[in-house]
């Protein structure tokens, strides 16, 4: 597996974010499939009540959407996969500095401004870096379906 396709993936995990957010918006009009989703509170007969799904479309639905949304669900699929991907990266990283160098390439920060959030040389962040790639390439063997899909 290349180190820079994984690299590009971190790093287009933070636009790929915001656009599943805006799609999410227009397909399920603002609710999000997100994990605060349905957390609040409910009492008496609402509790108990079933709950519409609006987070799953099923086939019927699927196919009763327009070209434009349907589209845009495909969309959302793909960079659904992706993002869960790249936020599993971080469960196979032993180093704390690898790890928030990860977090901080999700967020789309630049060589400097991590090596200015970290205190050190961006040459440290650089050799940090590339050894946090080997690592993942040497255990995330899921990332190679994402990367043949990506280049195909």
């Amino acid at each position: 597996m290349d180190e820079k396709a994984v690299e590009n993936l971190i790093y287009e995990y933070h636009w790929r974010q915001k656009e599943m957010n805006r799609i999410s918006g227009i397909l399920w009009g603002g609710f999000s499939r997100g994990s605060s989703f349905g957390l609040v509170q409910q009492y008496g007969e609402e509790a108990a009540m079933p709950k519409a799904n609006v987070s799953i479309k099923s086939a019927a639905e699927i196919d009763a959407m327009d070209r434009r949304e349907q589209r845009l669900y495909k969309r959302w699929e793909e960079y659904y996969h992706h993002v869960n991907a790249i936020e599993s990266i971080g469960d196979y990283l032993e180093d704390e500095q690898q790890q928030i160098i990860l977090d901080c390439m999700m967020e789309g920060m630049s060589y400097r401004s991590i090596a200015d959030h970290l205190g050190v040389n961006r040459n440290k962040i650089r050799e940090l870096k590339d050894s946090m790639l080997c690592q993942i390439c040497q255990k995330c063997h899921f990332l190679h379906d994402l990367i043949d899909k990506k280049s195909a």
